[in-house]
């Protein structure tokens, strides 16, 4: 069948192969894959800009949908034929602490799709049954793709970040982590909410507006402007949803005196600047990683009263396995906010 592999660690090392068919295993299901988003942690691993732990070669793909083709002994809640969305632990370790108290995302021996387990960036995957939840009927394979970005910005937003109605809310980052966060926001009553991007981000202002009440800044000036012609002196919460070095001082110099900043972007930059700020502003700086069962319950849950239709605003560019280059570059160049593969397009392999 054919895959989207990541065979060695270094730029340019991913490539579409022809790879051994999956084989189901006792309390799996095989998955035939209908969508699967082109996430920007991808972009970084074509490039060789990793800053987390990868197997080689693994097959990308960790945000996608489908439909079960197959069944392992002992599954007992999915048969052939459920529609189907996965969270991305394809491995953990059952008995840890953090496994035991609901919090898997953060055990130190988890295994992610598409970084340490093949992923979905395929015609057929492999999924543990307690990673599948059912996809709506009324949520298509592509909007269900989105369930996984969805939850990360959940969990950043929701979960990791104390957010109340009123409250002043920017977003570093104008990415689908950025946008999905912004409109979050939105939806738990804050505002002003401003996403600070660059210049170039100017043309994505229109599907942030059509998502929600969201301004564009192309700079902290701009953000800090935006910010007090609604009587704010900063911000009262900040999501760094870039992950860059210079992401993470902008959080700290928008955000109010007793403020939060909530890091969701990964990025392998140094630090060369001071964190002073964060002491004298008395702020509460926190991370945020991947998300847990209740966080894609309640994404699923808003997929199916009508915001599905909504984050799909943020797909730029659809295509086959064949042309994952295109959307891979797409993406990379900025041109898109969000790229999709629909491996069902593929002839058969």
């Amino acid at each position: 069948m054919k895959a989207v592999v990541a065979t060695a660690p270094g730029p340019d090392r991913v490539a579409l192969l022809d790879v051994e068919e999956v084989a189901c295993r006792p309390g799996h299901v095989i998955v035939r894959v209908e969508a699967v988003g082109i996430c920007g942690s991808e972009i970084h691993i074509q490039q060789g800009d990793v800053s987390w732990d990868m197997t080689y070669p693994v097959t990308l793909g960790h945000e996608f949908s489908g439909v079960v083709v197959e069944a392992g002994a002992g599954v007992t809640s999915f048969a052939v034929g459920d529609r189907v969305v996965s969270e991305t632990a394809a491995e953990i370790d059952a008995a840890s602490e953090w496994a035991r108290t609901g919090v898997y995302n953060l055990d130190p021996n988890r295994r992610g799709f598409g970084a340490r387990a093949d992923g979905g960036m395929a015609e057929r995957v492999v999924v543990p049954e307690r990673c599948l939840h059912r996809l709506p009927d009324n949520v298509s394979f592509k909007q269900g793709a989105l369930t996984e970005p969805v939850c990360v910005a959940y969990q950043a937003t929701c979960v990791r970040t104390e957010i109340r109605p009123g409250d002043a809310v920017a977003v570093v980052g104008a990415g689908t982590i950025g946008l999905l966060s912004a409109w979050l926001a939105t939806l738990g009553g804050a505002g002003p909410v401003v996403v600070v991007g660059l210049p170039g981000d100017a043309w994505r202002a229109p599907t942030m507006q059509a998502m929600g009440p969201i301004r564009f800044a192309a700079s902290v000036e701009e953000a800090r402007a935006a910010l007090e012609r609604r009587g704010r002196a900063g911000a009262d919460a900040v999501i760094d949803a870039a992950g860059a070095s210079e992401a993470l001082r902008t959080a700290l110099e928008l955000a109010r005196p007793l403020g939060q900043v909530t890091k969701v972007g990964w990025g392998p930059q140094p630090y060369a600047y001071s964190l002073d700020s964060l002491v004298a502003k008395q702020l509460t700086l926190r991370g945020s990683f991947s998300h847990t069962w209740t966080v894609w319950e309640r994404v699923l849950a808003l997929l199916a009263d009508g915001a599905g239709e909504v984050v799909e605003r943020i797909v730029g560019w659809e295509g086959t396995l064949d042309d994952w280059a295109t959307g891979f570059g797409l993406q990379a160049e900025g041109a898109v906010i969000k790229g999709m593969l629909l491996p069902r397009s593929c002839p058969a392999g």
